[in-house]
Protein backbone atom coordinates (compact mmCIF):
# COMPACT_ATOMS: atom_id res chain seq x y z
CA UNK A 1 0.00 0.00 0.00
CA UNK A 2 3.13 2.35 0.94
CA UNK A 3 4.58 1.74 -2.21
CA UNK A 4 1.39 2.44 -4.28
CA UNK A 5 1.08 5.98 -2.72
CA UNK A 6 4.54 6.70 -2.84
CA UNK A 7 4.24 5.75 -7.32
CA UNK A 8 1.05 7.99 -7.26
CA UNK A 9 3.18 10.68 -6.06
CA UNK A 10 6.50 10.62 -8.07
CA UNK A 11 4.19 9.89 -11.14
CA UNK A 12 2.15 13.02 -10.07
CA UNK A 13 5.31 15.69 -9.31
CA UNK A 14 6.65 14.40 -13.12
CA UNK A 15 3.47 15.44 -14.88
CA UNK A 16 3.59 18.43 -12.85
CA UNK A 17 6.93 19.56 -14.07
CA UNK A 18 6.42 18.62 -17.76
CA UNK A 19 3.40 20.71 -17.42
CA UNK A 20 4.95 23.86 -16.57
CA UNK A 21 8.05 23.67 -18.83
CA UNK A 22 5.08 23.02 -21.56
CA UNK A 23 3.37 26.12 -20.63
CA UNK A 24 6.41 27.99 -20.02
CA UNK A 25 6.57 28.00 -24.52
CA UNK A 26 7.55 24.33 -25.21
CA UNK A 27 11.49 24.92 -26.35
CA UNK A 28 13.58 24.17 -22.90
CA UNK A 29 17.12 23.58 -22.44
CA UNK A 30 17.61 21.40 -19.58
CA UNK A 31 21.37 21.73 -19.90
CA UNK A 32 20.85 25.63 -19.38
CA UNK A 33 22.84 26.83 -16.23
CA UNK A 34 23.04 30.63 -15.41
CA UNK A 35 24.60 32.70 -13.36
CA UNK A 36 23.84 36.36 -12.95
CA UNK A 37 26.79 39.19 -12.95
CA UNK A 38 27.36 41.04 -9.89
CA UNK A 39 28.49 44.23 -8.21
CA UNK A 40 30.23 44.19 -4.97
CA UNK A 41 33.54 43.59 -2.96
CA UNK A 42 35.98 41.65 -4.50
CA UNK A 43 39.49 40.09 -3.50
CA UNK A 44 42.24 38.55 -5.80
CA UNK A 45 43.63 35.52 -4.73
CA UNK A 46 47.02 33.79 -6.09
CA UNK A 47 47.01 30.13 -4.95
CA UNK A 48 50.79 27.82 -5.03
CA UNK A 49 51.54 25.11 -3.82
CA UNK A 50 54.52 25.45 -1.05
CA UNK A 51 56.84 23.83 1.66
CA UNK A 52 56.64 23.44 4.83
CA UNK A 53 60.37 24.29 6.54
CA UNK A 54 61.49 26.16 9.62
CA UNK A 55 62.26 29.77 9.46
CA UNK A 56 64.96 29.29 12.11
CA UNK A 57 67.05 26.06 11.88
CA UNK A 58 70.90 24.78 12.93
CA UNK A 59 72.55 23.27 10.73
CA UNK A 60 74.45 20.25 10.79
CA UNK A 61 77.51 20.91 8.67
CA UNK A 62 80.84 18.68 7.88
CA UNK A 63 83.45 18.38 10.20
CA UNK A 64 85.26 22.40 10.28
CA UNK A 65 88.74 20.11 9.67
CA UNK A 66 87.37 19.46 6.15
CA UNK A 67 87.30 22.81 5.58
CA UNK A 68 90.48 23.23 5.58
CA UNK A 69 92.30 23.44 2.11
CA UNK A 70 95.71 22.39 3.09
CA UNK A 71 93.94 18.66 3.15
CA UNK A 72 93.54 18.88 -0.21
CA UNK A 73 90.16 16.96 0.51
CA UNK A 74 87.55 18.36 -1.62
CA UNK A 75 84.42 16.15 -0.92
CA UNK A 76 83.75 12.99 0.63
CA UNK A 77 80.73 10.75 0.18
CA UNK A 78 78.08 10.29 2.88
CA UNK A 79 78.35 6.83 3.82
CA UNK A 80 75.61 6.62 6.19
CA UNK A 81 72.70 8.70 7.38
CA UNK A 82 69.83 8.43 9.62
CA UNK A 83 66.07 9.01 8.51
CA UNK A 84 64.81 12.09 7.39
CA UNK A 85 62.61 13.22 10.78
CA UNK A 86 64.31 10.74 13.59
CA UNK A 87 64.03 12.43 16.49
CA UNK A 88 67.59 13.26 18.12
CA UNK A 89 69.49 14.40 20.91
CA UNK A 90 72.02 16.51 21.49
CA UNK A 91 75.01 14.64 20.73
CA UNK A 92 73.15 11.83 19.36
CA UNK A 93 74.49 10.05 15.78
CA UNK A 94 73.45 11.71 12.68
CA UNK A 95 75.78 10.68 9.81
CA UNK A 96 79.53 9.34 8.67
CA UNK A 97 81.97 10.24 6.45
CA UNK A 98 83.78 8.34 3.93
CA UNK A 99 86.45 7.07 6.35
CA UNK A 100 88.50 5.13 3.36
CA UNK A 101 88.98 8.23 1.39
CA UNK A 102 90.91 9.77 4.36
CA UNK A 103 92.43 6.44 5.43
CA UNK A 104 94.01 7.01 1.76
CA UNK A 105 95.02 10.23 2.24
CA UNK A 106 96.46 9.99 5.67
CA UNK A 107 98.85 6.39 3.68
CA UNK A 108 99.88 8.93 1.31
CA UNK A 109 100.80 11.96 3.13
CA UNK A 110 102.73 9.40 5.44
CA UNK A 111 104.68 8.16 2.84
CA UNK A 112 105.69 11.82 2.04
CA UNK A 113 106.52 12.17 5.43
CA UNK A 114 108.83 9.04 5.11
CA UNK A 115 110.42 9.99 1.48
CA UNK A 116 111.00 13.81 2.99
CA UNK A 117 112.58 12.67 6.06
CA UNK A 118 114.75 10.76 4.60
CA UNK A 119 115.54 13.72 1.97
CA UNK A 120 115.76 16.13 5.08
CA UNK A 121 118.54 13.98 6.54
CA UNK A 122 120.34 13.26 3.09
CA UNK A 123 120.68 17.49 3.20
CA UNK A 124 122.26 17.27 6.61
CA UNK A 125 124.95 14.95 5.51
CA UNK A 126 125.63 16.58 1.99
CA UNK A 127 125.87 19.78 3.69
CA UNK A 128 128.70 18.69 6.27
CA UNK A 129 130.59 17.13 3.42
CA UNK A 130 130.34 20.32 1.52
CA UNK A 131 131.07 22.76 4.29
CA UNK A 132 133.84 19.98 5.51
CA UNK A 133 135.78 20.74 2.12
CA UNK A 134 135.23 24.25 1.80
CA UNK A 135 137.15 24.67 5.09
CA UNK A 136 139.55 22.09 3.87
CA UNK A 137 140.27 24.86 0.76
CA UNK A 138 140.70 27.53 3.00
CA UNK A 139 143.12 25.62 5.20
CA UNK A 140 144.85 25.25 1.84
CA UNK A 141 144.39 28.70 0.95
CA UNK A 142 145.96 29.92 3.80
CA UNK A 143 148.90 27.32 3.96
CA UNK A 144 149.65 28.99 0.21
CA UNK A 145 149.94 32.41 1.67
CA UNK A 146 152.43 31.39 4.23
CA UNK A 147 154.53 30.04 1.80
CA UNK A 148 154.47 32.92 -0.39
CA UNK A 149 155.44 35.50 2.30
CA UNK A 150 158.19 33.33 2.88
CA UNK A 151 159.21 33.56 -0.69
CA UNK A 152 158.61 37.26 -0.18
CA UNK A 153 160.72 37.54 2.42
CA UNK A 154 163.54 35.54 0.90
CA UNK A 155 163.57 37.03 -2.30
CA UNK A 156 164.95 40.50 -0.80
CA UNK A 157 168.15 39.24 -1.52
CA UNK A 158 167.08 38.35 -5.60
CA UNK A 159 166.81 40.67 -8.37
CA UNK A 160 164.24 43.18 -8.79
CA UNK A 161 162.48 40.65 -11.09
CA UNK A 162 162.06 37.93 -8.67
CA UNK A 163 161.19 40.21 -5.93
CA UNK A 164 158.09 41.46 -8.41
CA UNK A 165 156.80 38.12 -9.04
CA UNK A 166 157.36 36.96 -5.70
CA UNK A 167 155.14 39.79 -4.64
CA UNK A 168 152.35 39.16 -7.27
CA UNK A 169 152.55 35.90 -5.98
CA UNK A 170 151.42 37.01 -2.30
CA UNK A 171 149.05 39.27 -3.39
CA UNK A 172 147.20 36.46 -5.83
CA UNK A 173 147.24 34.30 -2.25
CA UNK A 174 145.69 36.88 -0.36
CA UNK A 175 143.10 37.63 -2.78
CA UNK A 176 142.70 33.53 -2.85
CA UNK A 177 141.88 33.21 0.87
CA UNK A 178 139.49 36.04 0.87
CA UNK A 179 137.91 34.68 -1.97
CA UNK A 180 137.68 31.48 -0.34
CA UNK A 181 136.25 32.90 3.17
CA UNK A 182 133.79 34.35 1.66
CA UNK A 183 132.68 31.85 -0.76
CA UNK A 184 132.55 29.60 2.31
CA UNK A 185 130.15 32.17 4.42
CA UNK A 186 127.72 31.84 1.23
CA UNK A 187 128.19 28.38 0.65
CA UNK A 188 127.03 28.00 4.55
CA UNK A 189 124.00 29.72 3.87
CA UNK A 190 122.99 27.97 0.79
CA UNK A 191 123.09 25.14 2.85
CA UNK A 192 121.47 25.92 5.83
CA UNK A 193 118.76 27.73 3.47
CA UNK A 194 118.35 23.96 1.56
CA UNK A 195 118.29 22.20 4.96
CA UNK A 196 115.47 24.14 6.33
CA UNK A 197 113.46 23.97 3.70
CA UNK A 198 113.38 20.30 3.71
CA UNK A 199 112.46 20.25 7.28
CA UNK A 200 110.13 23.09 6.34
CA UNK A 201 108.51 20.27 3.82
CA UNK A 202 108.54 17.91 6.58
CA UNK A 203 106.92 19.90 8.88
CA UNK A 204 104.36 20.65 6.59
CA UNK A 205 103.72 16.96 5.97
CA UNK A 206 103.87 16.14 9.54
CA UNK A 207 101.17 18.57 10.13
CA UNK A 208 99.25 17.54 7.29
CA UNK A 209 99.32 13.88 8.35
CA UNK A 210 98.39 15.30 11.90
CA UNK A 211 95.47 17.20 10.81
CA UNK A 212 94.18 14.53 8.39
CA UNK A 213 94.01 12.05 11.49
CA UNK A 214 92.12 14.61 13.41
CA UNK A 215 89.45 14.77 10.36
CA UNK A 216 89.42 10.74 10.45
CA UNK A 217 88.70 10.77 14.40
CA UNK A 218 85.57 13.22 13.43
CA UNK A 219 83.86 11.88 10.65
CA UNK A 220 81.02 10.46 12.94
CA UNK A 221 78.89 13.66 12.55
CA UNK A 222 76.80 14.45 16.07
CA UNK A 223 73.45 16.57 16.29
CA UNK A 224 74.65 19.86 17.65
CA UNK A 225 70.88 20.39 19.70
CA UNK A 226 67.80 18.07 20.44
CA UNK A 227 65.03 18.29 17.63
CA UNK A 228 63.65 16.35 14.53
CA UNK A 229 66.54 15.90 11.48
CA UNK A 230 65.71 17.30 8.51
CA UNK A 231 67.51 16.50 4.91
CA UNK A 232 68.82 19.61 3.30
CA UNK A 233 67.31 20.31 -0.07
CA UNK A 234 69.31 22.50 -2.96
CA UNK A 235 66.44 25.22 -4.65
CA UNK A 236 66.66 22.61 -7.97
CA UNK A 237 65.61 19.61 -5.73
CA UNK A 238 68.38 17.70 -5.08
CA UNK A 239 68.84 16.28 -1.65
CA UNK A 240 71.53 15.45 0.51
CA UNK A 241 71.31 12.18 1.52
CA UNK A 242 73.53 8.79 1.68
CA UNK A 243 75.39 8.71 -0.90
CA UNK A 244 75.82 12.08 -1.83
CA UNK A 245 79.12 14.15 -1.60
CA UNK A 246 79.97 16.86 1.02
CA UNK A 247 82.65 19.50 1.04
CA UNK A 248 84.08 22.95 1.78
CA UNK A 249 81.63 24.25 -1.18
CA UNK A 250 78.75 22.61 0.19
CA UNK A 251 79.37 21.90 3.28
CA UNK A 252 75.90 21.44 5.08
CA UNK A 253 74.37 18.01 5.54
CA UNK A 254 71.37 17.84 7.05
CA UNK A 255 69.45 20.81 9.89
CA UNK A 256 67.38 20.64 12.87
CA UNK A 257 64.33 23.01 12.68
CA UNK A 258 62.89 24.89 15.31
CA UNK A 259 58.95 24.19 15.19
CA UNK A 260 58.33 27.08 16.92
CA UNK A 261 58.79 29.45 14.00
CA UNK A 262 57.70 27.59 10.38
CA UNK A 263 57.06 28.97 6.94
CA UNK A 264 56.08 28.20 3.83
CA UNK A 265 58.74 27.80 1.03
CA UNK A 266 56.50 28.81 -2.41
CA UNK A 267 57.69 29.67 -6.02
CA UNK A 268 55.14 31.88 -8.16
CA UNK A 269 54.86 32.73 -11.86
CA UNK A 270 56.40 35.45 -13.55
CA UNK A 271 52.98 36.60 -14.43
CA UNK A 272 51.50 37.12 -11.21
CA UNK A 273 54.36 37.81 -8.68
CA UNK A 274 53.78 41.89 -9.75
CA UNK A 275 50.97 41.35 -7.35
CA UNK A 276 52.58 39.24 -4.72
CA UNK A 277 53.75 41.97 -2.08
CA UNK A 278 55.79 41.57 1.81
CA UNK A 279 52.96 41.67 4.14
CA UNK A 280 49.55 40.10 2.39
CA UNK A 281 47.82 37.74 4.11
CA UNK A 282 47.90 34.45 3.38
CA UNK A 283 45.01 31.48 3.94
CA UNK A 284 47.10 27.91 4.23
CA UNK A 285 45.43 24.30 4.18
CA UNK A 286 47.68 21.28 4.81
CA UNK A 287 47.47 18.52 2.43
CA UNK A 288 48.27 15.90 5.01
CA UNK A 289 45.63 17.62 7.01
CA UNK A 290 42.62 18.74 5.31
CA UNK A 291 40.69 19.87 7.92
CA UNK A 292 43.30 22.17 9.06
CA UNK A 293 43.30 25.82 8.24
CA UNK A 294 46.29 28.19 8.79
CA UNK A 295 46.70 31.55 8.55
CA UNK A 296 50.04 33.55 7.76
CA UNK A 297 51.58 36.64 5.78
CA UNK A 298 54.03 37.14 3.36
CA UNK A 299 57.29 37.90 4.71
CA UNK A 300 60.08 37.71 1.53
CA UNK A 301 59.84 38.03 -2.02
CA UNK A 302 62.68 37.12 -4.33
CA UNK A 303 63.91 40.56 -6.94
CA UNK A 304 65.21 37.50 -9.34
CA UNK A 305 63.41 34.76 -11.06
CA UNK A 306 64.98 31.20 -11.19
CA UNK A 307 63.86 29.18 -14.39
CA UNK A 308 61.84 25.70 -13.81
CA UNK A 309 63.50 22.33 -14.95
CA UNK A 310 63.25 21.23 -18.15
CA UNK A 311 60.93 24.53 -19.11
CA UNK A 312 61.84 27.80 -20.02
CA UNK A 313 59.29 29.53 -17.17
CA UNK A 314 60.71 31.33 -14.53
CA UNK A 315 60.01 31.36 -10.89
CA UNK A 316 60.24 33.86 -8.14
CA UNK A 317 60.65 32.34 -4.25
CA UNK A 318 58.13 34.11 -1.56
CA UNK A 319 58.30 32.85 1.79
CA UNK A 320 55.22 32.98 4.05
CA UNK A 321 55.13 33.09 7.72
CA UNK A 322 52.47 31.11 9.87
CA UNK A 323 51.06 32.31 12.29
CA UNK A 324 50.37 29.97 15.65
CA UNK A 325 51.41 26.96 16.31
CA UNK A 326 50.27 23.21 16.17
CA UNK A 327 52.16 20.09 17.32
CA UNK A 328 50.84 18.05 14.19
CA UNK A 329 52.90 20.27 11.98
CA UNK A 330 56.27 18.48 10.34
CA UNK A 331 58.87 20.27 8.03
CA UNK A 332 58.33 19.12 4.27
CA UNK A 333 54.71 18.80 4.34
CA UNK A 334 53.08 20.11 1.46
CA UNK A 335 50.81 23.26 2.07
CA UNK A 336 47.91 24.87 -0.08
CA UNK A 337 48.59 28.57 -0.09
CA UNK A 338 46.32 31.41 -1.32
CA UNK A 339 47.55 34.71 -1.09
CA UNK A 340 45.30 37.65 -0.84
CA UNK A 341 46.66 39.98 -3.19
CA UNK A 342 44.31 42.64 -3.49
CA UNK A 343 40.68 43.92 -2.78
CA UNK A 344 38.42 45.88 -4.86
CA UNK A 345 35.53 47.17 -2.80
CA UNK A 346 33.35 48.18 -5.78
CA UNK A 347 33.89 45.95 -8.57
CA UNK A 348 31.77 43.86 -11.14
CA UNK A 349 32.86 40.43 -10.85
CA UNK A 350 31.65 37.17 -12.56
CA UNK A 351 31.75 33.29 -11.93
CA UNK A 352 34.86 31.76 -13.36
CA UNK A 353 32.96 28.82 -14.42
CA UNK A 354 31.34 31.36 -17.43
CA UNK A 355 34.25 32.19 -18.89
CA UNK A 356 34.99 30.21 -22.12
CA UNK A 357 38.47 30.60 -24.59
CA UNK A 358 38.65 29.39 -28.15
CA UNK A 359 42.06 30.45 -29.20
CA UNK A 360 43.04 33.98 -27.87
CA UNK A 361 39.69 34.87 -27.32
CA UNK A 362 37.97 34.73 -23.73
CA UNK A 363 34.00 34.94 -23.93
CA UNK A 364 30.95 34.45 -22.30
CA UNK A 365 27.70 33.07 -23.87
CA UNK A 366 25.33 36.31 -23.29
CA UNK A 367 21.75 35.89 -22.59
CA UNK A 368 19.00 33.82 -21.17
CA UNK A 369 17.18 32.75 -24.12
CA UNK A 370 19.02 33.96 -27.08
CA UNK A 371 22.49 33.56 -26.06
CA UNK A 372 25.61 35.22 -27.80
CA UNK A 373 29.31 34.85 -27.62
CA UNK A 374 30.40 38.21 -25.92
CA UNK A 375 34.17 38.91 -25.66
CA UNK A 376 34.99 40.08 -22.33
CA UNK A 377 38.12 41.71 -21.08
CA UNK A 378 39.39 40.17 -17.68
CA UNK A 379 40.98 41.48 -14.45
CA UNK A 380 42.42 39.38 -11.33
CA UNK A 381 40.58 36.21 -10.30
CA UNK A 382 40.14 34.49 -7.27
CA UNK A 383 39.02 30.67 -6.48
CA UNK A 384 34.97 31.42 -7.48
CA UNK A 385 35.11 34.91 -9.40
CA UNK A 386 36.74 37.07 -12.21
CA UNK A 387 36.54 40.92 -12.51
CA UNK A 388 35.09 42.32 -15.74
CA UNK A 389 36.83 44.87 -17.20
CA UNK A 390 35.15 45.16 -19.85
CA UNK A 391 32.22 43.22 -22.16
CA UNK A 392 29.22 43.05 -19.39
CA UNK A 393 27.57 44.91 -16.57
CA UNK A 394 25.46 44.25 -13.40
CA UNK A 395 22.64 41.94 -13.90
CA UNK A 396 23.50 40.42 -17.12
CA UNK A 397 22.57 36.65 -17.54
CA UNK A 398 25.61 34.16 -18.77
CA UNK A 399 25.55 30.57 -19.32
CA UNK A 400 27.44 28.53 -16.92
CA UNK A 401 27.72 25.63 -19.32
CA UNK A 402 28.25 25.13 -23.33
CA UNK A 403 24.89 25.77 -25.38
CA UNK A 404 24.29 23.07 -27.87
CA UNK A 405 23.91 25.30 -30.60
CA UNK A 406 27.43 27.05 -28.86
CA UNK A 407 29.21 26.56 -32.75
CA UNK A 408 26.59 28.70 -34.64
CA UNK A 409 26.27 31.73 -32.13
CA UNK A 410 26.97 35.09 -32.94
CA UNK A 411 30.26 36.52 -32.03
CA UNK A 412 30.03 39.98 -30.91
CA UNK A 413 32.41 42.38 -28.75
CA UNK A 414 35.58 41.92 -31.56
CA UNK A 415 36.62 45.53 -30.71
CA UNK A 416 37.27 44.73 -27.09
CA UNK A 417 39.46 42.16 -28.48
CA UNK A 418 41.45 44.68 -30.56
CA UNK A 419 41.21 46.80 -27.34
CA UNK A 420 43.67 44.16 -25.39
CA UNK A 421 45.73 43.24 -28.21
CA UNK A 422 46.47 47.29 -28.71
CA UNK A 423 47.48 47.26 -24.59
CA UNK A 424 49.81 44.43 -24.88
CA UNK A 425 51.22 46.13 -27.85
CA UNK A 426 51.86 49.31 -26.03
CA UNK A 427 52.90 47.66 -23.28
CA UNK A 428 55.76 46.04 -25.02
CA UNK A 429 56.56 49.01 -26.79
CA UNK A 430 56.90 51.04 -23.40
CA UNK A 431 59.21 48.17 -21.90
CA UNK A 432 61.18 48.14 -24.94
CA UNK A 433 61.87 52.07 -24.95
CA UNK A 434 62.87 51.55 -21.41
CA UNK A 435 65.40 49.16 -21.84
CA UNK A 436 66.81 51.38 -24.75
CA UNK A 437 66.75 54.83 -22.12
CA UNK A 438 68.92 52.51 -19.74
CA UNK A 439 71.32 51.32 -22.53
CA UNK A 440 71.64 55.27 -23.82
CA UNK A 441 72.17 56.25 -19.86
CA UNK A 442 75.20 53.39 -19.03
CA UNK A 443 78.72 54.66 -19.46
CA UNK A 444 80.27 54.26 -22.87
CA UNK A 445 82.89 51.81 -22.48
CA UNK A 446 87.06 52.89 -22.64
CA UNK A 447 88.59 52.48 -26.03
CA UNK A 448 90.75 48.97 -26.00
CA UNK A 449 94.04 51.51 -26.01
CA UNK A 450 92.98 53.30 -23.66
CA UNK A 451 92.33 57.53 -23.38
CA UNK A 452 95.08 57.73 -26.14
CA UNK A 453 93.46 55.67 -28.10
CA UNK A 454 91.66 57.13 -31.34
CA UNK A 455 89.90 54.92 -33.77
CA UNK A 456 90.95 55.85 -37.72
CA UNK A 457 87.61 58.47 -38.30
CA UNK A 458 89.07 60.39 -35.39
CA UNK A 459 91.75 61.26 -36.46
CA UNK A 460 92.04 64.30 -39.11
CA UNK A 461 94.72 65.16 -41.58
CA UNK A 462 95.95 68.47 -42.55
Amino acid sequence: MNNKRILVVAISAVVLILLYFFLRGGETDFNQVTSTVKRGEFSSLIFSSGQLESEKSESIDIPEKLKDRNLRIYELTITHMVDEGTVVDSGDYVATLDHKAVEEQIKLAQDDMEKTLSEYEDSKIDSNLNLSNQRDVIVNARLDLAEKKIIMEESVYESPSIQKKASMDLDKATRKLDQEQKAYLLKKKQEVNRVDRKYISYRQILERSEELQKLFNSLEIIAPKAGIVTYFKFPWGEIIKTGSKVGPYNSVIASIPEMSNLISRTYINEIDISKVKVGQNVKLGIDAFPAKQLSGQVISVANIGQAMPNSDAKVFEVKIKIFGKDKDLKPAMTTSNAIEAGTFADTIMVASDAVFENDSLRFVYLGAKNPVKQVVWLGDENENNVLIKKGLKEGDVVWLTEPENSADLKLVGVEIFAEIKKEKEDAKLKAEKEREDMQKKQPEAMPAGGIGAMSPKTIQTK
